[in-house]
């Protein structure tokens, strides 16, 4: 095998993706598939490579700084795709301090433990960050966001984002790191865990539950397939620039309120219920805090650079997810129960 290259966070939701692509399309690549195993890691989302003769996971957190330098003696990575995060707004406002402690401190033990196992030699040598589009901020009716837009991050999550994206090319400019950065919009599509909008509403809608709605429901954002996601990082891996900036976008831009509706018909449709049935769930409730308005992405960069674009709309990206979802009721079923934290123990112990 060529490489060694340590995935971080890849047993979550868009981390899983990453991985399989990777393990699947790299086979002189050595995958090694590092996770927490927090609430949003599911080994159970990897079944079908585990036993892949290039994937090996590796189940430990980027916060211990002492592990992740022994893991970089261990393998001796080539390169790191950092994925690992904090990422769920609601919860950074409710635990700040995690979110600076996952994305900020334990993005710079990766950058320390990388430095010093590279010693200055970075031929060959690679640190591709993952980030976001919330660091931005907020747009108003019109615009999007480009790379070089300035930061102007309006939550804990963000700002521990902002934070570790400048750490990232504060290594690259001091220490000459090699590295890329990109920033996403919303993903969706299978494997997500049903805390975020997309995946907790086909449950609710399943299970005839309420569809909490934020304020008025008009808050606009791109919608990334999480898997046309996956296939951007893996090309940005292999073919970017270093030190460059990599905005990563759906072109799908969706009202918070029409893409529910949206969800609502398609539900109703796939489950043979009766037309506007499921509508009749939404409940609009208080605001959140700091709640950004609009956020919008540029991705033509990628796509004249790369060649990069999505390979589906959103209408056809969400029949895809919701088809899934029906198809895996017991994975659903499983992270709902809290049962997926289960599988480590019976298939690694």
């Amino acid at each position: 095998m060529e490489k060694t290259l340590l995935i971080t966070g890849g047993a979550g939701f868009i981390g899983s993706h990453v991985v399989r692509l990777f393990v699947q399309k790299h086979p002189e690549y050595h995958i090694v598939n590092l996770d927490a195993l927090t609430y949003a890691g599911n080994l159970e989302n990897l079944k079908d490579i585990e036993n892949e003769p290039n994937y090996t996971f590796e189940h430990a957190n980027i916060n211990d700084a002492e592990k992740i330098t022994e893991l970089f003696a261990k393998y001796k990575f080539d390169g790191v795709v950092h994925l690992a995060a904090e990422s769920h707004v609601d919860r950074s406002i409710t635990d700040p301090n995690a979110f600076i402690q996952t994305n900020v401190m334990g993005t710079a033990n990766l950058l320390n433990a990388a430095l010093a196992a590279w010693k200055g030699n970075f031929e060959g040598k690679r640190f591709y960050h993952v980030s976001t589009d919330e660091v931005y901020g907020s747009l108003g009716d019109t615009g999007f966001f480009l790379e070089t837009t300035p930061y102007d991050p309006q939550s804990p999550y963000s700002a521990s984002k902002a934070a570790s994206d400048h750490l990232v090319r504060a290594y690259g400019n001091t220490y000459h790191m090699p590295f890329v950065l990109t920033n996403c919009s919303n993903n969706y599509g299978p494997n997500h865990f049903p805390e975020k909008l997309i995946p907790l509403f086909i449950n609710n809608i399943r299970n005839k539950k309420p569809l909490p709605v934020y304020g008025d429901g008009k808050y606009t954002r791109d919608w990334l397939y999480v898997i046309d996601h996956a296939r951007a990082i893996e090309l940005v891996f292999e073919k970017g620039r270093n030190g460059e900036t990599y905005n990563i976008g759906g072109f799908n831009e969706w009202q918070n309120i029409e893409l529910v509706k949206l969800l609502c018909r398609e539900m109703d449709e796939k489950l043979g219920r009766e037309k506007g049935e499921s509508e009749k769930l939404i409940a609009y409730i208080k605001d959140r805090p700091g709640h950004d308005r609009r956020y919008a992405i540029d991705a033509t960069k990628l796509n004249k650079e790369l060649g990069w674009y999505p390979s589906v709309t959103f209408e056809e990206g969400l029949s895809k997810t919701i088809d899934w979802y029906l198809a895996n009721e017991e994975w659903l079923n499983n992270v709902t129960s809290g049962d997926y934290q289960k599988y480590y123990t019976k298939q690694y112990n």
